[in-house]
């Protein structure tokens, strides 16, 4: 698996991730750097895969951090973009049951989920993966700053 060729360090103000009608946006108002990583269409993986991972690893002020960011956008199956997460995590993640991990599966059309399916799914992403899992819809902008602090 070649990271190099499918990833890239940044340190703008906002990062967006978009493909087709959905979008999420990171708000990185202290330009940490991080690494973008085109998942879907670059990294060999065997099976289904979210699209991005955008890693934070020791960004300055917050020695000893390292977070993954797994981003799946979606039209609606949302149900699939669990799927795709989850093998993303258990292939390239560097310890799939200890590193803090966020999740978001951004849906542009109507999320076909109950709230009770979107439920069972957070706690075991959170018991799995120590995973954090959002599923919202498109346009959402998370604050990394708020990600590092646990905020």
């Amino acid at each position: 698996m070649n990271l190099d060729e499918c990833s890239e360090k940044i340190n703008h103000k906002n990062i967006s991730l978009q493909e087709r009608k959905s979008k999420i946006i990171l708000s990185n108002k202290d330009l940490i750097e991080v690494t973008k990583i085109k998942v879907d269409n670059c990294l060999d993986i065997q099976g289904v895969k979210c699209d991005w991972l955008v890693v934070i690893d020791n960004p300055q002020g917050y020695p000893d951090t390292y977070i993954e960011i797994y981003i799946e956008l979606k039209g609606s199956d949302v149900k699939h973009g669990f799927e795709q997460i989850e093998n993303t995590i258990k292939d390239i993640s560097s310890d799939p049951q200890k590193i803090v991990k966020f999740c978001y599966v951004i849906f542009a059309n109507k999320c076909p989920l109950s709230s009770t399916e979107i439920q069972n799914k957070k706690k075991y992403f959170k018991k799995n993966y120590n995973a954090t899992l959002k599923v919202e819809r498109t346009g959402l902008s998370e604050n990394i700053n708020d990600l590092i602090t646990g905020r």
